[in-house]
């Protein structure tokens, strides 16, 4: 391995952007580049920080806060193209650096949390906040970088903070491996069916799978994989009720196999470590850590939100289920109804009711038009443009660019977007940053990312989606737009820097103007006549918003309610698998309905601690996003310029800058209540 001294961190591809458009030059970045770069970088960063806390001169924010925002630039520039490369393309060489990288960023980032004199320094400036003359903004960095040196351990003495240090290494370690065995179950199973097996299957589905049996050498055939773009499809649509089952147990039992790819034993450490963590923290448990710095801040917060909600959602799957059941015995079904007959009848029941399926939209739901349909919201209310540059080399060929301009035509942010699903791509769908947007010294402009997993079609074919995936869409591009949208000085509260349950505001915001019957009629053209959806298709598809809610809301919740069921204890399960098990038997969970992350693949919660003990956030963003989306509905305008004036200020350019409640309520004028999205839900 190349010794970190032959690096050049000012002209290495990797940390010296100087590809188009001030990118990374992916064109001349290997997979052997990243670790000699990141021992450099990260000796680099060391340097900074040793001079930070070294600095003989009293502290200020210039020489210490600011000082330590802006340091580590070369470390930030190889691991925002790394952490994109492990998640959207990954293989072997990336996925043993991920397991060598993880613990060593763990290491290195425990250690600058934990320095005495960096730490002194920063309480010095915090003693003295009120008499600095601080503006807002400063203030609110000061404090949250003061409390996130406390949160991570820079009061515990000598022996505390060498034990922390060992367990986040621990969980940066067991994250990686979580990750990574959820990645192997969905790469290494397909089911490969022939023509006799699609009995019931669309005609987009079809060519999904024969498009994925190809891609794993078996052109001819058909697979269903455990991508939910042609899972979820394929159980809603197929008459082979044993495929059906054979589809469904593989989904719920990814990370749940035996071998080396089970998370059974990766759960039990993560959780015992995340326990242990928050005790030696002072904690009464890992969810209270997690919530200390989110809008619920207490656990109980949390299921005063849930618990209402999971009673009203398991009425409405009960008197649903009997509808479903009705229809399985009209179609001379005599097997006990089951899990994997859910989406079959109730995409029957949807036919029954409303007079079409869920298939009649797709051909109005062109990929590249719904992508035209996110940016011409975008350019109505925020009054930003896209352009698409061809040709630039991205991590892969399938990823675009695009260069986003305000008003004015001045260059605002870049745009870049990965649609299909492959095996080398986690599943899933996120938004991420190469670069965040923020003022401070010379200043940044975002670079920021979506990566999603929709079904790619053979060469030549429009890819269409679902409403869901049309949603998910639009879900990912909102959080894009926080991103893109920031306006503040700091970059730690740059963007989507805010509390775990207000970053989804945005984003499930966002989603409400796929279905603005405008924007349908503009946007939702047929793939083969081109015009637009019919106003009877489209009554018939806002109408059924609400349809199955009672199956989607179970899902949801309990998982959120299993996430903190683990987390808000002070100790940890022995048998986290059997604790989730007794868990959802004492909340009556239903046997035909699965969780939507079972603990095994639940990779919001155990790949990273991302939202761990924080998948409700979801549900109380929701409460938000009905309540704010109501603002727009109330003046009849979904486009009402003075409301999309201060959404734009107070919630999609104010990243962290301010309390959330404040952002939200310099927005709305008052904080919401749950039911809006109850109503929104179809629960009540």
């Amino acid at each position: 391995m190349p010794s970190t001294k032959t690096v050049d961190l000012a002209a290495h591809p990797l940390t010296a952007w100087q590809g188009p458009l001030g990118l990374p030059d992916f064109a001349h970045i290997g997979d052997s580049d990243f670790s000699p770069v990141f021992d450099a970088a990260l000796t680099a960063h060391e340097a900074e920080i040793d001079a930070i806390a070294g600095n003989k001169d009293a502290p200020t924010i210039e020489n210490t806060l600011a000082a330590l925002e802006l340091g580590g630039e070369a470390l930030d520039h190889v691991s925002s193209i790394f952490w994109c490369r492990a998640g959207a393309y990954t293989n072997e060489t990336i996925q043993a650096l991920e397991r060598d990288i993880s613990p060593k960023m763990s290491r290195h980032f425990s250690a600058i949390s934990m320095n005495e004199k960096l730490f002194a320094r920063i309480d010095d400036l915090y003693q003295r906040r009120e008499h600095l003359g601080l503006d807002a903004e400063t203030l609110r960095v000061l404090e949250k970088t003061w409390k996130g040196f406390v949160r991570s351990g820079a009061k515990l003495d000598a022996e505390g903070k060498k034990r922390l240090a060992r367990i986040n290494e621990e969980l940066s370690s067991l994250g990686t491996a979580f990750g990574q065995n959820v990645l192997a179950d969905e790469r290494d199973w397909a089911l490969f069916l022939d023509e006799a097996d699609l009995a019931g299957l669309p005609d987009f589905l079809k060519s999904s799978m024969a498009e994925a049996a190809e891609m794993r050498g078996q052109k001819g055939r058909y697979a269903v994989t455990l991508s939910r773009s042609i899972y979820e499809p394929f159980t809603t649509f197929s008459e082979r009720r044993d495929l059906r089952e054979i589809a469904f147990k593989a989904f719920t039992m990814r990370g749940q196999n035996g071998g080396a790819s089970d998370n059974t034993e990766v759960v039990r450490d993560m959780l015992k470590l995340r326990a242990e963590k928050a005790e030696l923290l002072g904690y009464a448990s890992f969810a209270a850590l997690k919530l200390d710095d989110t809008m619920a801040k207490t656990p109980k917060a949390v299921h005063d939100l849930l618990d209402p909600v999971w009673e009203k959602a398991l009425e409405k799957a009960a008197a649903d289920q009997k509808e479903l059941e009705r229809l399985a015995a009209q179609a001379g079904s005599n097997e006990k109804f089951a899990a994997w007959d859910w989406r079959f009848y109730q995409e029957k029941l949807r036919a029954e009711k409303f007079a079409f399926d869920e298939a009649e939209l797709k051909p109005y739901l062109q990929l590249d038009r719904v992508i035209d349909a996110c940016f011409d919201v975008a350019t109505k209310l925020f009054g930003i443009t896209f352009e698409e540059k061809k040709g630039i080399v991205a991590w892969h060929p399938d990823a675009r660019v695009f260069v986003v301009k305000n008003a004015d035509g001045s260059e605002r942010a870049l745009f870049l977007a990965d649609y299909f699903a492959r095996p080398s791509k986690r599943s899933g769908a996120w938004m991420s940053a190469l670069k965040s947007g923020y003022k401070l010294g010379n200043g940044s402009k975002p670079v920021i990312y979506n990566i999603m997993n929709f079904a790619k079609p053979p060469a030549g074919e429009p890819a269409l989606l679902s409403v869901d995936e049309a949603k998910t869409l639009f879900h990912e591009f909102g959080h894009a737009l926080h991103g893109m949208l920031t306006d503040v000085t700091w970059p730690s509260v740059a963007g989507t820097s805010v509390s775990r349950d207000f970053v989804e505001l945005p984003s499930q915001l966002y989603e409400h103007w796929l279905t603005v019957p405008a924007v349908l009629e503009k946007h939702a053209l047929h793939v083969k006549t081109g015009k637009p959806m019919p106003k009877a298709l489209l009554d018939k598809m806002l109408a059924t918003r609400t349809f199955g809610a009672g199956f989607a809301t179970v899902e949801f919740t309990s998982s959120a309610l299993i996430d903190m069921a683990y987390h808000a204890r002070p100790d940890a399960p022995a048998e986290p698998l059997r604790f989730e098990a007794e868990t959802l038997e004492k909340l009556d969970m239903p046997d035909t309905i699965a969780m939507r992350h079972r603990t095994p693949h639940f990779g919001h919660v155990f790949s990273g601690d991302g939202y761990s003990a924080g998948y409700y956030s979801y549900m109380w963003s929701e409460v938000l996003d009905a309540d704010a989306f109501a603002a727009f509905e109330e003046t009849g305008d979904p486009f009402n310029p003075a409301l999309a004036e201060r959404l734009r200020k107070n919630i999609y350019a104010a990243g962290g800058s301010k309390d959330p409640e404040e952002l939200y309520t310099a927005f709305r004028g008052k904080m919401p209540s749950p039911e809006a999205m109850m109503v929104k839900r179809g629960l009540v």
